[in-house]
């Protein structure tokens, strides 16, 4: 299940808890609160795949660049080797062939950088969430021990 959902959820039983007067407090149906702290629980690692699928993913655009400029190498080399046996135009190509292999450099430098930047934001992005749905269960938490906390002590009769 989708993590925002399940904040989404969360938000909604708080809104819907009955205020206790002249306090900040409110009276949360605790079973609810329980099943969706569980259920933020299983939600969570499902995020952190999201994460592990995307640094996959990062993985793969380089090693199809690292293949990709392999090949335009290696089609400078055989351009130019193939230049080279025609004397009057070795100086040519091997300008080319230079030009050719610069190019392809500067392309999967660009390519490499590029992934690095997407993977980065996503893994921010990700991780900020985390954090942000991290600290709403441990204030729900919290909240729901403080409220325990005082239930029970105005329980007790007192000395």
């Amino acid at each position: 299940m989708d993590i925002l959902h399940l904040v989404d959820r969360l938000e909604e039983l708080f809104n819907e808890s009955k205020p206790i007067w002249f306090t900040h407090s409110v009276i949360v149906d605790e079973d609810r609160m329980l099943d969706l702290i569980d259920q933020m629980r299983v939600s969570i690692p499902e995020e952190i795949k999201k994460a592990q699928q995307i640094i996959i993913q990062r993985d793969r655009i380089l090693a199809q660049t690292q293949e990709e400029s392999s090949r335009t190498l290696n089609i400078a080399r055989e351009k130019a080797d193939v230049l080279i046996d025609r004397d009057p135009v070795i100086q040519a190509a091997q300008v080319r062939g230079e030009q050719i292999i610069q190019q392809a450099r500067a392309e999967a430098e660009i390519t490499r950088r590029e992934a690095d930047e997407y993977v980065l934001q996503t893994l921010s992005t990700v991780g900020e969430e985390l954090e942000r749905l991290l600290n709403q269960v441990r204030n729900g938490v919290r909240t729901l021990q403080s409220e325990r906390q005082q239930a029970q002590t105005s329980q007790q009769p007192p000395k």
